[in-house]
């Protein structure tokens, strides 16, 4: 069984991306970071960017995003940086998860002992 984007032409990627092979030090991409688009894929658009913008219709990781295009996360990213500069997609970080006092689950958990 073969990885997703393992087994495509190089010279199918390289046209993808006009030949880049990184999507820039100033990237607003990780794996987590959730895309959106901010608009619909328009005639005439390259059909990986329609298909990035139909499946980005809800907010959708990089990384679920690369597995169904069954393309590499580096050629995902710079197809998005594409869609972000043209303002077709947004990038959104993930909040980041709350981590509780450690005070308040001491008082937590003796709460619960006490019952």
């Amino acid at each position: 069984m073969s990885r997703p984007g393992r087994d495509d032409s190089p010279d199918r990627l390289y046209t993808l991306t006009g030949g880049r092979a990184e999507s820039g030090p100033d990237s607003p991409f990780d794996l987590v970071t959730l895309v959106v688009a901010e608009c619909d894929p328009t005639p005439g658009m390259p059909s990986e960017h329609a298909s990035i913008l139909r499946i980005t219709h809800l907010p959708t990781a990089v990384v679920e995003l690369a597995a169904e295009l069954k393309l590499p996360v580096s050629i995902t990213k710079i197809l998005l940086g594409d869609l972000l500069a043209a303002g077709r997609v947004s990038a959104r970080h993930p909040r980041k998860a709350v981590v509780p006092d450690p005070d308040v689950l001491e008082q937590v958990l003796v709460g619960l002992r006490n019952l």
